[in-house]
């Protein structure tokens, strides 16, 4: 079943490495089909190189193993959860790419203080509470998910216009209408992780993007009246 899901997912799981957003087997894309509430996901320690789309796994939306051979990722919970409680999302990205894990270490968040960022993310990318180690111990990956989820509803954030979370001292997940866009989400939030670094070691100014200008920039790529790109008209 999910033939052409499985591909899809494959294709976007393969472009981690070729991003440099992945060493070694670090990394995991999923794609959902909402209609069947079943999604797609990377096996767990898999290394990409040998990665067939036959390999990948097809779980339910209780993180129940519905068809395949291997075991699914590691953190199949977290994407449960992301699933399950962001229902507009179609497909999820975790790496550790090093200048997001930097920001996840420093349990800060990474800000908007550039159009590059703002073309893509609408506010400041937020970055998880860390786990307790009770909850750790109880469900580690379910309750991944479940941070990420409570940091966008205690600030007011749309997961929409903010695709996108560092899990403090571990590292970022972002997801998108696809698999694929949640594959560009997570190398432009790799992209403005190293951009901001770099600019907050320059000065101790306040650098953040004024609003008028955050909002030119994501809107008129995501906005009503979107201008960016080409009509398909």
């Amino acid at each position: 079943m999910l033939e052409q899901l499985k591909q899809e997912v494959y294709e976007a799981n393969m472009q981690l490495p070729k991003l440099d957003l992945v060493n070694f087997t670090w990394g995991n894309v999923s794609g959902i089909d909402r209609e069947q509430g079943l999604f797609v996901i990377k096996p767990s320690g898999v290394d990409y190189e040998k990665l067939q789309p036959a390999d990948l796994v097809v779980v339910d939306l209780n993180g129940e193993v519905v068809e395949g051979k291997l075991n699914p990722s590691s953190d199949t919970p977290t994407h449960v959860i992301l699933y399950n409680q962001f229902s507009k999302i179609g497909g999820i990205v975790h790496t550790h790419s090093p200048w997001a894990v930097a920001f996840a270490a420093a349990q800060m968040d990474i800000p908007a203080l550039n159009t590059t960022h703002a073309d893509t993310f609408y506010t400041a990318i937020p970055a998880a509470r860390p786990l307790t180690a009770a909850e750790i111990e109880a469900d580690y990956e379910g309750n991944t998910g479940q941070a990420i989820v409570e940091t966008f509803a205690q600030r007011g954030l749309d997961y929409e216009a903010t695709p996108a979370a560092l899990v403090s001292q571990h590292g970022p997940f972002t997801w998108g209408k696809t698999a694929a866009q949640a594959v560009y989400n997570a190398k432009v939030l790799e992209i403005v992780a190293q951009e901001d670094y770099h600019s907050l070691q320059l000065t101790s100014a306040n650098l953040a993007l004024p609003k008028y200008l955050r909002d030119k920039h994501y809107y008129r790529k995501h906005g009503k009246n979107a201008y960016y790109g080409q009509s398909n008209d």
